[in-house]
């Protein structure tokens, strides 16, 4: 599991992680949470270009259907396979083994810290 105090969050409930100019993107706890359990995730696919804000996948539950953002932009280098085919880890493990994407990006936008995002879920 991730240090959650390491990542940064998006308003929409995902987390990135950042190495370098590659970053991990994943939906947090409180998301998987609301969502249910999770039975189905669509990614993009490697190579295509995501625009930060853009509807880039969705994430099927058992109540509902969410969609997932791309935090920024840049290009999807890799998808997590394990979670397409095994939904579940999204709820079991969201900040490790449920990470979703890993973009390459050219610019950081301005996204939540570790207290700024608890603070909007009320943690």
């Amino acid at each position: 599991m991730t240090d959650k105090t390491a990542l940064r969050y998006t308003e929409e409930h995902e987390w990135v992680l950042v190495d370098g100019d590659i970053a991990t993107v994943g939906i947090t706890a409180y998301a998987a949470d609301k969502l249910g359990d999770v039975v189905f995730v669509d990614l993009p696919d490697v190579g295509a270009t995501v625009a930060g804000g853009s509807i880039v996948g969705e994430i099927e539950s058992t109540k509902s259907v969410g969609e997932l953002f791309a935090p920024i932009d840049g290009t999807v280098e890799e998808v997590n396979d394990a979670v397409v085919a095994s939904p579940e880890l999204v709820n079991s493990d969201p900040f490790g083994d449920g990470w979703l994407i890993k973009v390459r990006f050219t610019a950081l936008p301005a996204l939540l810290d570790y207290s700024q995002y608890s603070a909007l879920v009320g943690e």
